[in-house]
């Protein structure tokens, strides 16, 4: 009987999921080992011992999550949000700045990103939110308050505001992202919805107005590095030499992989450091020269996998709450996919956003292993009944 228990338990895991994170495991070393060459000549393991330790403690996040009842993160998502803000507002006093961004805080070497932490506490006190209020619906009204959609936003947009000072617009969008998934599974109606999109292409409206008319109050507003990214975006060819030089350099990379790649570590910009940040932020673009279009193709299809299978279990979740979480948790993977893959190729302006278990660095990958353990933990809970 006990044998047959330890059974039904062990099927109540991911494996699907888990062995997708498999894949992107050894692709990421493979990758982040590549990218070590034009920094460390002399240890060019240095990034990969370094990205082994953090997936094995992002594991064990991971499973100590998915053991954890995700119903219980519904009473402490408020103290984990607090303390959540209280280390955003330390970081602009306290905090370390790099590359023109003051993001991190460091403890004894390891640099500490609360906006990345931000991300899980905010999506569990707007699934709360969300939750909170299907329970005391009417049945026949199934129309989202004003109420939950004012609340979801008076949440989002205080670490909104300040991971925009830091300045870093990548997280912030993230965390805009996931506000607007969270507005669009609340059962918002589209006429809010409209009516905060036009808010915000107003507000974008606006910064351009300023920019062309008032240029010193926009530069209080978008930083010089970000206004450079902008013009490098927009005009590649004209700054290629200046604010465009990584992505022009990472368009070449990818170019030049054509079908099959140029080979491993055989990269001609990745190995010879012409694509800055190659190891975290630009990963994509590595891929695609040295393993071209069918190792691009694959890490893409990967991640399509891996969404298809988390939208498969906040579907089947038999707790809202649950559906929520997921969910929230797709919008906060896809929008990351979409963006760091898109700015690689020139689609989107470049944000310093790191690609999902596959960039170099701690915050990130640790971020996105509580988020698949949240997951886990719904899937693990998930009962499956005969009749519904």
């Amino acid at each position: 009987m006990g044998s047959e228990n330890n059974k039904l338990e062990y099927n109540r895991i991911d494996y699907t999921l888990l062995f997708l994170l498999f894949l992107l495991f050894i692709i990421s070393l493979l990758a982040v080992y590549s990218a070590s060459g034009q920094y460390f000549a002399n240890d060019p393991y240095y990034f990969v011992k370094r990205q082994i330790v953090w997936y094995i403690v992002g594991i064990g996040i991971m499973f100590a999550i998915m053991f954890f009842d995700y119903e219980l993160l519904e009473n402490l998502a408020l103290p984990f949000y607090s303390i959540g803000l209280i280390l955003l507002f330390a970081v602009e006093f306290i905090g370390t700045e790099r590359n023109g961004s003051q993001r991190w805080i460091n403890l004894g070497g390891f640099l500490l990103q609360p906006s990345e932490f931000m991300k899980i506490f905010l999506l569990l006190v707007l699934s709360g939110v969300i939750y909170k209020w299907s329970k005391e619906k009417h049945e026949l009204d199934n129309k989202t308050p004003l109420s939950v959609v004012v609340k979801i936003m008076a949440y989002s947009l205080p670490p909104f505001g300040l991971i925009l000072l830091q300045p870093d617009l990548g997280t912030a969008l993230v965390v805009g992202a996931l506000m607007v998934t969270m507005l669009f599974i609340s059962g918002a109606s589209w006429r809010i919805l409209s009516i905060i999109a036009g808010s915000a292409t107003a507000g974008l409206a606006t910064l351009v107005y300023l920019h062309n008319n008032y240029f010193e109050l926009f530069s209080k507003v978008i930083k010089p590095h970000q206004l450079e990214r902008i013009y490098g975006w927009l005009s590649r060819e004209e700054y290629a030499s200046s604010y465009g030089f990584q992505l022009t350099e990472a368009l070449k990379g990818i170019g030049s992989g054509q079908v099959a790649g140029r080979g491993f570590l055989e990269g001609v910009q990745s190995q010879s450091g012409r694509i800055p940040e190659v190891q975290t932020d630009f990963i994509f673009a590595l891929i695609g020269e040295e393993f071209g279009f069918v190792g691009a193709t694959l890490v893409i299809s990967i991640y399509f996998i891996m969404i298809y299978r988390l939208i498969i279990i906040a579907i089947s979740c038999d707790n809202p709450y649950g559906t929520y979480l997921v969910t929230g948790v797709v919008g906060l993977l896809a929008f990351q996919i979409f963006q760091n893959i898109a700015m690689t190729i020139g689609l989107m302006p470049i944000t310093g956003l790191a690609l999902p278990f596959m960039s170099y660095g701690g915050s990130a990958l640790l971020t996105n292993m509580m988020a698949m353990g949240i997951v886990m933990s719904v899937k693990y809970r998930t009962k499956k009944f005969m009749f519904k």
